[in-house]
């Protein structure tokens, strides 16, 4: 598990800026059964099957500043 909660968080030139969230490393499975990327689920999940990992992302509602995370920052 890691967080990624840091208001200067940058996912990369294209992509930009992030959203806070926690992240959950995981063996290969499928998504669903963690209910990720179901309708109305906040858990998101993203797999690499090169490294034979499925990546759960929850997103979370404070920076680690502890102010709150906006609708648009997303």
């Amino acid at each position: 598990m890691c967080s990624m909660m840091s208001m200067q968080g940058c996912l990369g030139d294209r992509a930009g800026h992030g959203h806070s969230r926690l992240m959950f490393f995981v063996p290969l499975t499928e998504p669903v059964a963690w209910g990720a990327d179901l309708p109305g689920s906040p858990l998101m999940a993203d797999q690499d099957l090169q490294d034979q990992l499925t990546v759960f992302l929850l997103p979370v509602a404070k920076w680690s500043d502890g102010t709150a995370v906006l609708m648009d920052e997303h």
